[in-house]
């Protein structure tokens, strides 16, 4: 089934140092990489088995001036890029980057809703010869390692994020979970037949700076991953920590500064 309104299909790393990303990402989470060969940017896309997942996008001299850090970026589905970007600056987010074309590729902005926590949405161009191709960059029904398992939005108005999520995608409450002090963790499903979960808003905790999403890859073995993450490099910000279902749930943060999660079994 092609995707629709409101789900994920695309996930973006953003980095200084695209080398040194694709040997760390690719070493805990399998995946392979391409490099699309375009004249004006080293952009790779990466892929799990043979489902492509995201891309690299390396971080200009310009983009750093302005401020651009490492971070990870989720994409949304849109009927209409331009009328889901008027809606989201009417709502009192904010356009970053105005609706730009991606020939064979889609139509696109980069925006960021009223707290700030930033994303992109998109209309993507099928491929001529399936033109009901469908993103499993986010696998929605089944567990599958290397894809993203989880979307995690850290704000600093989780009711006013799920009034305008609600109101721009569709995404409905499904349930919540009790943090005490923390506040509550609420889980997001699509607000169509399906039904399915695709994650939750929660109160930005103390320590992050802004609001923001995290995705939450899966690994098939969370401590082998703990293992691979502190032999590269990276920093682990929260240790494993079993989540409803028998996972494992972790985060971290990379070489290059830019904030990761992964969830997996413990074996």
């Amino acid at each position: 089934m092609p995707n629709k309104h409101g789900d994920f299909i695309w996930y973006e790393l953003m980095t200084d140092d695209a080398d040194a990303a694709q040997d760390f990402y690719g070493e805990i989470l399998g995946w392979t990489f391409r490099n699309l060969g375009q004249e004006d940017t080293d952009y790779r896309t990466f892929s799990a088995g043979s489902e492509t997942v995201g891309g690299i996008m390396p971080l200009t001299d310009e983009m750093t001036a302005n401020g651009a850090r490492p971070c990870w970026l989720g994409y949304i589905a849109v009927d209409s890029v331009d009328e889901a970007a008027a809606s989201i600056e009417a709502e009192g987010g904010s356009i970053q980057r105005e609706p730009w074309d991606i020939p064979g590729v889609g139509r696109m902005a980069f925006v960021a809703d009223p707290q700030s926590a930033m994303f992109y949405i998109m209309r993507p161009v099928p491929p001529a010869d399936n033109p009901d191709a469908t993103s499993t960059a986010f696998s929605a029904t089944e567990p599958m390692v290397g894809h993203c398992a989880w979307n995690e939005l850290a704000t600093t108005d989780p009711a006013a994020a799920k009034s305008f999520y609600g109101e721009q995608f569709g995404w409905e409450q499904d349930g919540d979970m009790d943090m005490g002090e923390l506040g509550k963790y609420e889980f997001w499903k699509v607000g169509d037949a399906r039904g399915h979960m695709l994650g939750a808003v929660m109160p930005k905790m103390p320590e992050m700076p802004v609001s923001m999403w995290s995705y939450y890859f899966r690994v098939s073995d969370i401590d082998k991953a703990v293992e691979t993450i502190e032999a590269k490099g990276g920093t682990i910000l929260q240790e494993p920590i079993e989540i409803p279902g028998g996972n494992f749930a972790m985060n971290g943060m990379d070489p290059q500064g830019a904030a990761f999660a992964l969830v997996g079994a413990r074996k």
